[in-house]
């Protein structure tokens, strides 16, 4: 295969993948934008439960038809835990960082239930597309950083409504500890890699996107946004991509991160190397050249069945 047709040929291959990733956050946000014009004003069921109810529907088909494994599964109910905590807490009076204008039965506070699933769909991309990419690293820090990390950052989510805001001064930490990884990611038979802080900050940039559709399709608004609507602010950015790194970390939990080798990171085989934890990495052995397979095992690509972003079977 030339070059270019191998170029194009990963190119689609990563959006199908990238697709099959986000399928959760994607189905909410076309839910969220298919009840702003379309769901009745005087339906008996709140429009932000009827969303909640979709969330959860939608999660069970997912593992029913094991299209999602249990493990992501305790991610998302993570996220969920952790996200209306700081939701009810940015919601109150004393705060009013922004507010959910509509009426509903189900929440807690100010707060929708269903809002914890918009954190949730965060949670499911990582987790997924981790999965899917088969992801490995390089020079990822020790795990004791990280938690230490990604608790002060949010801590600061709270503490900076009644202190000074520690927003850029973990920023800087974080590309600190992070600058040297690298994230290596299957596309085909053989894994790319990037820059950590470069995905982190891709994904923050599109979850930015997200939140100003959810914001003209009215879900939340901040104060800004009272009377009319208008972008979020780029600098909203900032936050997010904090964001990415509590959400990453948290992912870490279920997603056991495995090192790559440091002296041929290109070649995209796990190293002996020890992981995050200090525990030896699984190294699987090569594929045989005498078995044939798919290009990227693009039948689970499409899919998005659980294990489909898995090392194909070695021999």
């Amino acid at each position: 295969m030339s070059p270019l047709r191998r170029f194009l040929w990963e190119f689609w291959l990563f959006g199908i993948k990238q697709a099959s990733a986000c399928i959760f956050g994607a189905f909410l946000l076309t839910m969220i934008l298919v009840t702003r014009f379309y769901y009745p004003a005087d339906a008996w069921l709140y429009r932000y439960d009827f969303l909640l109810l979709l969330a959860v529907a939608f999660q069970a088909s997912l593992l029913l038809f094991r299209m999602e494994t249990p493990k992501e599964a305790l991610v998302i109910i993570i996220f969920h835990v952790v996200a209306t905590g700081m939701e009810v807490f940015k919601t109150s009076g004393a705060i009013g960082a922004w507010a959910y204008p509509e009426p509903f039965t189900l929440g807690i506070g100010n707060v929708p239930l269903f809002a914890g699933f918009m954190y949730s769909a965060v949670g499911s991309y990582i987790a997924r597309v981790w999965r899917i990419f088969d992801f490995r690293f390089s020079y990822y820090p020790p795990v004791w950083q990280t938690w230490l990390l990604v608790a002060l950052i949010y801590i600061n989510f709270f503490s900076h409504h009644y202190t000074v805001d520690l927003r850029w001064p973990l920023t800087a930490a974080t590309v600190c500890m992070f600058f040297r990884s690298q994230i290596y990611f299957k596309m085909d038979q053989k894994h790319r890699h990037m820059p950590l802080l470069t995905g982190w900050l891709l994904v923050a940039l599109f979850i930015w996107f997200a939140e100003n559709i959810a914001t003209y399709a009215g879900i939340w608004v901040y104060p800004a946004q009272a009377n009319v609507w208008k972008m979020v602010p780029l600098e909203k950015l900032g936050a997010w991509f904090l964001l990415m790194i509590l959400s990453f970390v948290l992912a870490a939990l279920v997603q056991r991160p495995q090192l790559m080798r440091a002296d041929g990171s290109d070649t995209g085989e796990p190293d002996k190397e020890k992981d995050f934890a200090g525990n030896a990495s699984p190294v699987p052995p090569p594929v045989s050249s005498s078995r044939k397979e798919w290009p990227g095992d693009i039948r689970s690509s499409f899919c998005g069945r659980a294990g489909a972003g898995k090392s194909p079977d070695r021999r």
